[in-house]
């Protein structure tokens, strides 16, 4: 019965959360946005105090429940381990292992280290929730988007609006290798020998395991009853169950439910380890059947209703030929070299975004305007950053703060974003077509949302140029991707170090 529980609630998040990083149309963050800001690093790093007490707390009462029902990385780790038991036909096929402890305390602090000295890099490498996030961004939603396109090529031939088709890009081949290099590694460790990522290197994992030692509710093995036949060993995933001595690391077990069904004895209870002490103290064989089986059902009884209330509570695009006016092959545009990266409004300042971002790429995700892209940078590493080759920031779209969990983008109002300036537009001389071709044009000029950019001629009945007034622009790049200059735009943004209000 608990490893049902759990197995229903694991599927319900990993899908959900799944989805999240799948939508393009926003609609499922207004229902399901909430399962982002309750992963634990997210929500420490947002300074959620609510919500990290929670986990706390959930984590000393049912153990790491956390790691085998919330995180994505583990329940994907623990899908392909069922996968592999189903492929080789061999259910009980891991080993007790003893734990690695100056493995996992020394990546948490390295993490803890990179941290507060604001190494994004590192801290994305290692982040369980952002590493899932990022899997999903650019290895499945490709793949969900082509899906869609094709459902959207036949709606429109069935005259039918209920899908539209969308543009489908990779993000670069730094963000696709790092993605694929994630899950194949997580896929080989999962595969051949259960959590072996969650119990040696995850951060996450290495905290709530400090803390799970001293839950209320763990799984007890009964001595007097054992067999010492190492069944439970065999199917624990977290190789943590030392059989022969009768132990478990409840620093590494995930409470999966596992031992619990692999024990024909019923040896095995989850349950608090003084009432497992009191029913074994009892005398007669049936006595102690009855206590365990009340302990067992008790913990399973408790087990469902703090669960329920986590959950309760927490409240082919087809090919085509781009021409202008259908004899010259329009070129693709480039992204000029930027002095200073450009950040979405509301992370405040590029030093913000740095220390509190992990790179999960949700912000990426929901950009409507494909303006937020993963950073390529040492420091800043998959973290997000704006170029404006393929959109601009609407001034309207306020999407990448509502779905941060993590508070590097705070949550801002359309209102304020139209008067956060995040940087400012440059004129470059040698690309604009008025001086290069002889022919007017004001395209910056005439979608400027700020009024910051005016033609003005050089000389008496010479051509107009743009002039940009730096107080009035808020760098949201629609001067940018509208001029019609190629590759290299002749208008460009420039990022500011600091966001400040105009």
């Amino acid at each position: 019965m608990l490893k049902k529980i759990r197995v229903t609630l694991a599927a319900v998040f990993f899908i959900c959360i799944t989805l999240l990083f799948l939508d393009f149309t926003g609609t499922v963050h207004t229902y399901l946005g909430w399962m982002a800001k309750i992963q634990f690093l997210p929500a420490l790093l947002a300074l959620n105090v609510g919500i990290v007490a929670l986990l706390l707390v959930l984590t000393l009462v049912f153990g790491r429940i956390y790691c085998s029902v919330i995180c994505p990385l583990g329940v994907m780790q623990d899908v392909i381990s069922w996968l592999s038991a189903r492929r080789r036909k061999k259910r009980h096929r891991f080993t007790y292992s003893p734990a690695m402890t100056w493995l996992r305390w020394g990546v948490l602090g390295l993490f803890v280290i990179a941290l507060v000295g604001g190494v994004g890099s590192f801290v994305a490498l290692l982040a369980p929730y952002s590493t899932y996030g990022r899997i999903v961004s650019n290895l499945l939603q490709p793949l969900w988007l082509w899906g869609n396109n094709v459902l959207a090529y036949f709606a429109e031939r069935a005259d039918s609006y209920a899908f539209y088709r969308t543009e489908v890009w990779m993000r670069g081949a730094l963000t696709l290798a790092m993605a694929a290099s994630a899950f194949v590694i997580l896929a080989i460790l999962a595969w051949r020998n259960g959590r072996t990522y969650c119990n040696t290197v995850c951060p996450v994992g290495t905290v709530l395991g400090a803390v799970a030692r001293y839950s209320w509710l763990k799984p007890v093995i009964n001595e007097e009853k054992c067999i010492s036949c190492g069944l439970c060993a065999r199917s624990c995933k977290a190789s943590c169950i030392d059989a022969k001595a009768h132990k478990i690391d409840y620093s590494r077990c995930v409470t999966c439910g596992d031992c619990l069904g692999s024990c024909s004895k019923d040896a095995i209870s989850y349950c608090h380890p003084q009432k497992a002490a009191k029913g074994a103290a009892q005398p007669g064989l049936d006595a102690m059947q009855t206590s365990g089986n009340k302990a067992a059902d008790n913990g399973r009884r408790t087990f469902l209703i703090g669960t329920a209330l986590l959950a309760g509570g927490a409240a082919l695009k087809a090919e085509e030929k781009t021409v202008d006016g259908g004899l010259a092959a329009i070129l693709d545009k480039k992204a000029p070299k930027r002095s200073t990266p450009i950040v979405p409004p509301g992370a405040r300042s590029l030093a913000n975004l740095q220390q509190h971002c992990t790179g999960c790429q949700l912000c990426v995700s929901v950009c409507p305007s494909g303006v937020l892209r993963p950073s390529g940078d040492l420091l800043t590493l998959m973290q997000p950053e704006s170029s404006y080759e393929r959109g601009y920031c609407l001034p309207e779209c306020t999407k990448c703060s509502e779905v941060c969990p993590t508070g590097a983008i705070a949550k801002i109002l359309p209102d304020e974003k139209s008067s956060i300036q995040i940087g400012h537009a440059q004129w470059v001389k040698d690309n604009c077509i008025v001086l290069a071709d002889g022919v007017s044009c004001g395209n910056c000029a005439r979608h400027c949302p700020t009024g910051a950019i005016q033609m003005v001629a050089q000389k008496e009945g010479g051509p107009e140029i743009p002039v940009v007034n730096t107080e009035k622009c808020i760098g949201c790049g629609a001067c940018e991707n509208l001029c019609p200059a190629r590759p290299f735009s002749a208008i460009y943004v420039e990022g500011h170090t600091h966001h400040r209000t105009i």
